[in-house]
């Protein structure tokens, strides 16, 4: 009884099409004028096409409740995805201007001031980490009463003082940041305007300080604001912007249009009174266009407003490090243009192409006979055209290069995603037709999709495109990372920081090596006094300067890190070559380091104030290989142990430290950089990392996260709408199933199969054409394919999405399985 029932949805009563009993239906004055209309003039020209749009847009806004309803269903739908665009049609102007206020914010470096004024400051630039989040800071000190004030800003910060960004100061005044708290010992005096941030959320703060010296510092200012001019992006990283933008807002155009088409089923039985009237077939497809028109023209109103409403909380979001002040958060002129003029005219354009194989008859419409196949020709066409458009853009790009063809790659691309939309109903068509049996539930699911299945494939369309284009690109970006990942000779197992502390003498340099062997969290730490060995006399005839090299003063265990040791005992003294890596050839090292040598400890040309104190270099220091540092790089010079050498005698030494630490002890990584900034404030604090990505493949790979972060909800969101317009449609069928005895339950797994058959077809065929996509897009890069199984997390967002959306329209399904549901008017 419940198959049957489901059948008889599209075979009902003719009078069930006209005008009684039906609120949705015109009333007679309207209709009667629609029908003598008709019939006093057969043309379509503007005139006549303004009037049936005009006509049809009233229908939109009068039809009572159910039809406000419908059309503010419609115009929700329209307007999340409006919002979308015009947030994509933003992303311009948000990193433009996040990028103009990186370059005024920083002292202009373009000019040399070499003396000091009444209007320069020294500046030291002084980022960190915390917890994983950057911390960027500015040191200043001024040099005269009149220096200007950062950006952001309406004072120079006093000694001792620091403005705070809002998100900043807010952190240091909670719990969480108090560890940051000890590690910027600066009075907060203020806080950092927009004009000195690149978003809200950022960590900034500018600190005034007298420790700022030509010795330690970044350089001299007078002024703010500079910039440097971009480096063009090469042709690999363009072709991942364009499929990028292709991939991102497809999906949402597709949704755009399946908006339009909400109600369908009700509209079907307004035509049909329109032509029971007297309206012939073309006025009452220009009326169901100004319908659609109607819920356009109100999504972009409603689009709008949730733009307006979303750019206000733009700083209050942070996906993927990014967020905006709500001022940068707007749409460029002539792509909001383009916006609002496309999506009227694809309302219209999408609801006529949809009537175009529906014959609508004064007691019905004709669509709820049994339909003709669906043709599969032209959508075949699509994507061999676009697989065509691709095809002499097909060569072997590199990184270096900066031409792509960029319209017609992504006009292939565009054709070919198209394409492969389409497909979807034909394939969902295809195996439903050849669905029976099984439980009722399915039963109920596969006969709707049967009777339906147009529209059930429409709902998924979007996850079509979205997952297809996902696939291609991931299958890109395991190709092409590589070339844009380096790997820094770095070795994270046998250190994960690196510091190098000025010091005064050689006990200062060896108090900083001990407090960090001693800090919270550090199981060892590779420590040596390092500074430089000259030869004595004057430099060679024609030389500027004689012979240099450097010399490191640690034990032994932390000498092993940086040569190859025979055996190492206190007091021995060792000269390490580097044979040209990374360094000076061996000759230029031997003319200084040699054993029995002296060497000066101070440099000949600039020593002053007496004789130049030397250290002879023992008889029994030994030759070794250098080896590649936890940094990466290889040392050279005189490797001697604290009893060879006393580090006092050193000038200007400096202690280095690469530090192990404990993944066990929480924040101890934020422990070493406190003790480092107790030692010296303006000290930097390298992470060790085995590869360093490049800065705008980086960009790119977060602009492409954030985009496909949005299209994914957007793609949740017009599943669930979609649903639950396709639930509200069936309200008089849902109550009628109930009231004939039939579980909830059983409703509830219709609902599911219902959803879960279409994405699944809609899934296999993405793999399918996103595989074929990609490799298009890898024969363009000359790459190869890294990994053909890059469709799983597609897959698993899709049975999630399925999981979701049934959930989530649950309690809208019991509600209108109530009995009032089966009362009429």
């Amino acid at each position: 009884m419940s198959v049957l029932s489901e059948g008889r949805e599209k075979h009902e009563d003719p009078e069930d099409h006209g005008t009684h009993g039906d609120r949705d239906a015109p009333d007679a004055r309207t209709a009667g004028s629609a029908g003598g209309a008709a019939r006093r003039g057969p043309g379509a020209g503007p005139r006549v096409w303004a009037r049936d749009l005009a006509l049809g847009t009233r229908f939109a806004v009068t039809g009572g409740h159910r039809g406000w309803l419908r059309t503010v269903l419609t115009a929700v739908g329209v307007g999340l995805g409006v919002a979308l665009l015009l947030i994509a049609a933003s992303l311009p102007s948000m990193l433009f201007q996040r990028e103009v206020r990186e370059s005024e914010r920083q002292p202009d470096a373009s000019y040399e001031v070499a003396k000091p004024g009444p209007d320069t400051f020294l500046y030291l630039r002084t980022d960190t980490l915390y917890r994983g989040d950057t911390v960027t800071g500015l040191l200043l000190r001024s040099e005269g009463p009149k220096a200007a004030a950062p950006p952001g800003s309406d004072r120079f910060p006093a000694n001792g003082t620091m403005l705070v960004s809002p998100a900043l100061g807010e952190l240091l005044a909670s719990p969480e940041g108090t560890l940051l708290k000890k590690r910027l010992p600066y009075k907060v005096a203020g806080t950092i305007g927009q004009a000195g941030l690149i978003g809200p959320a950022e960590l900034r703060y500018v600190a005034g300080t007298d420790i700022l010296t030509t010795d330690n510092y970044d350089g001299r200012g007078r002024t703010y604001g500079w910039s440097v001019p971009e480096e063009p992006m090469n042709a690999v990283l363009l072709l991942l912007v364009v499929m990028a933008c292709v991939v991102l807002l497809l999906p949402v155009l597709v949704f755009v249009a399946t908006a339009v088409r909400f109600g369908g089923e009700q509209r079907d039985r307004r035509l049909a009174a329109l032509r029971l009237v007297g309206a012939d077939t073309a006025m009452t497809r220009r009326i169901a266009a100004g319908e659609s028109l109607a819920g356009a023209l109100l999504g972009l109103v409603v689009g709008v407003g949730f733009f307006a409403a979303g750019r206000q909380f733009a700083g209050t979001f942070e996906i993927w490090d990014v967020n905006a002040f709500p001022s940068d958060v707007l749409p460029v002129p002539w792509l909001a243009v383009l916006i609002t003029a496309a999506i009227p005219v694809a309302a219209v354009v999408v609801s006529l192409f949809a009537l175009r194989g529906v014959a609508i008859e004064p007691l019905g419409v004709v669509r709820t006979a049994t339909p003709r196949p669906r043709r599969l020709l032209w959508r075949l066409l699509l994507v061999l055209a676009g697989a065509g458009a691709l095809v002499p853009s097909v060569r072997g790009l590199t990184d270096t290069d900066d031409t792509l063809r960029t319209a017609g790659i992504a006009a292939g691309a565009t054709l070919f995603l198209i394409g492969l939309t389409t497909l979807l109903p034909w394939l969902v068509e295809a195996l439903v037709k050849r669905l029976h049996g099984g439980p009722v539930a399915w039963q109920l699911a596969t006969r709707r999709l049967q009777l339906s299945s147009g529209t059930a494939a429409r709902t998924v369309s979007g996850i079509v495109a979205a997952a297809a284009g996902a696939i291609a690109l991931q299958m890109l970006f395991q190709a092409i990372q590589n070339d844009f990942m380096r790997p820094t000779n770095m070795d994270t197992a046998r250190a994960q920081l690196q510091t190098t502390v000025r010091a005064t003498n050689g006990d200062e340099a060896r108090r900083a090596i001990t407090a960090l062997t001693g800090t919270r969290g550090v199981t060892g730490v590779i420590g040596t006094i390092e500074s430089n060995l000259w030869r004595p006399g004057p430099p060679d005839k024609g030389m500027d300067f004689g012979p240099i090299t450097s010399v490191s003063v640690g034990d032994c265990a932390s000498l092993r890190e940086l040569a190859k040791l025979p055996s190492c005992t206190d007091g021995d003294v060792f000269v390490a070559l580097a044979h040209g890596k990374e360094g000076p050839e061996d000759d230029w090292v031997t003319q200084t380091a040699k054993a029995g040598a002296a060497v000066a400890l101070r440099d000949p040309m600039t020593h002053k104030g007496g004789p130049v104190p030397t250290w002879r270099i023992p008889d029994s220091a030994r030759t070794v290989d250098s080896r590649r540092d936890p940094m990466g790089s290889f040392q050279y010079g005189v490797l001697a142990t604290p009893k060879a050498l006393d580090a006092t005698r050193l000038d200007l030494p400096w202690a280095g430290a690469m530090v192990r630490i404990d993944p066990a002890v929480k924040d101890a990584e934020e422990h070493v950089r406190n003790t480092v900034a107790t030692l010296d404030p303006t000290t930097r604090v390298m992470t060790l990392q085995d590869f360093e990505r490049d800065a705008q493949f980086g960009s790119v790979r977060t602009g492409i996260l954030v985009g496909a972060t949005l299209t994914m909800l957007l793609v949740a969101v017009s599943l669930l709408v979609t649903t639950l317009e396709q639930l509200r449609d069936r309200k008089r069928l849902l109550s009628t199933l109930v009231a004939f005895g039939t579980r909830r339950s059983t409703l509830g797994w219709s609902v599911l199969w219902q959803t879960a058959v279409p994405i699944v077809l809609g899934l296999a065929l993405s793999v399918v054409g996103g595989l074929g996509l990609g490799l298009v897009l890898l024969r363009m890069t000359g790459k190869q394919v890294e990994d053909w199984f890059v469709f799983l997390p597609v897959a698993g967002v899709g049975a999630g999405l399925i999981l979701l959306v049934t959930l989530l329209s649950l309690p809208v399904l019991w509600r209108l399985m109530r009995a009032d549901g089966l009362r009429t008017e």
